[in-house]
């Protein structure tokens, strides 16, 4: 009977070890491999490894660093530019950096404002997705608002410039007053090769700069506001991760080159010299560190009202959103802005050129564009 009992009991071990044939070998390889992931730390990327040299620090810290970055370098590459560039090379300047800023919004920003936090796999990384409809519909509006404050900054700073005359007008390319500039220049050269009088170019002088000199004053305004904004998103950036940061940084900066020699070259010619006019550059970057700097103020004190009552805040509209979620979309939507409205630029081009001059400068610009785009796309795939 005993012998029975074993025999049956022997069976059963059999047969259950049969209905999950590697339940227990599968489990042991599943804890090695969790031990492994977590002894064994993938080296980082190159991009991971730039990334950490250039923001060492925290999310305050590194927006600091990143303000530093964009406001000193395209400020001190006006020292090799001549006030008189052309409308071709600064419209390449303008592509590059369209491309830039759509790359860091499609590849980058809309990527993170719509899935959720990366979470490190045995086999790789993957995103985990919350579908909810009211959560994607705030997101949505929060870009929606990001474009329109950008929209109403730039609307309200054109309508203090105008004047009554038709060429006045501030937009984040410059393109058109570096073009009048460049007429300017041409046409005193062709007079002065004529054998023109002065006296004829002093009174054209006093009937032009009056208001031009304005719109000049207002356009420093105007880069002073816009650069609160450049600092209000990379902070908000950086506190999201250090990869959103470094990335938006990067998009701001490339922007940044173009516009500052589009604002340069609206300095010179409303009467600045080149060095007024890179002195009053340097000033208005002060506004991108006063933007860091409320953002960080914002973004702290969310975080400790957050940590005190955790429970006492139930979200934006019934969700799970909290207002520090909202500056990711927010910074896609002032993106969005700045790219779209430089293109109708791009789109009249240059007047008085022939077919085929403006067929080149079209792929030039088409390659550029391109190239901004692709060199985020670079930086998205290797991070």
């Amino acid at each position: 009977m005993r012998g029975f009992l074993k025999l049956a009991l022997t069976l059963s071990i059999i047969t259950l070890a049969r209905g999950h044939p590697h339940s227990v070998d599968e489990g042991h390889q599943d804890f090695m491999k969790i031990g492994l992931d977590e002894v064994l730390v993938k080296p980082e990327s190159t991009i991971q490894y730039i990334f950490n040299k250039l923001f060492p620090f925290g999310p305050a810290g590194n927006a600091i660093l990143a303000t530093t970055y964009i406001s000193g370098p395209p400020n001190l590459i006006l020292a090799l530019i001549p006030s008189n560039i052309d409308v071709s090379s600064l419209n390449l300047l303008v592509s590059f950096a369209i491309g830039g800023l759509l790359g860091d919004v499609f590849l980058h920003l809309l990527p993170e404002t719509f899935t959720g936090q990366s979470v490190d796999l045995s086999i790789g990384t993957s995103k985990y997705v919350l579908v909810d409809d009211r959560k994607n519909i705030i997101l949505g509006l929060g870009m929606f608002f990001g474009f329109l404050l950008f929209f109403v900054i730039d609307k309200t700073m054109r309508i203090l410039e105008n004047d009554g005359s038709e060429e006045h007008g501030h937009s984040h390319s410059h393109t058109h007053s570096t073009v009048q500039g460049a007429e300017g220049d041409s046409a005193n050269g062709n007079d002065n090769a004529n054998g023109n009088d002065n006296d004829d170019d002093k009174e054209k002088e006093k009937e032009i700069n009056p208001s031009v000199k304005t719109s000049a004053y207002l356009n420093l305004i105007s880069d002073f506001t816009h650069n609160i904004t450049d600092g209000l998103a990379i902070s908000s950036s950086f506190y999201i991760s250090k990869s959103v940061g470094s990335t938006t940084a990067i998009a701001t900066f490339m922007h940044e080159i173009p516009h500052e020699v589009g604002d340069f070259a609206l300095l010179i010619q409303g009467g600045f010299s080149k060095w007024q006019a890179m002195g009053a550059q340097f000033v208005t970057a002060v506004g991108a560190y006063v933007g860091t700097f409320i953002g960080i103020a914002l973004q702290q004190s969310l975080e400790t009202h957050l940590d005190s009552s955790v429970e006492a805040a139930p979200g934006l509209f019934g969700t799970s959103l909290q207002m520090a979620d909202m500056t990711l979309p927010f910074t896609a939507g002032g993106f969005f802005y700045i790219a779209f409205s430089v293109i109708p630029e791009l789109l009249e081009g240059e007047r008085g050129v022939s077919r085929c001059h403006a067929a080149k400068q079209f792929l030039l610009q088409l390659l550029c564009m391109l190239s901004g785009i692709g060199f985020m796309a670079f930086i998205a795939l290797n991070e």
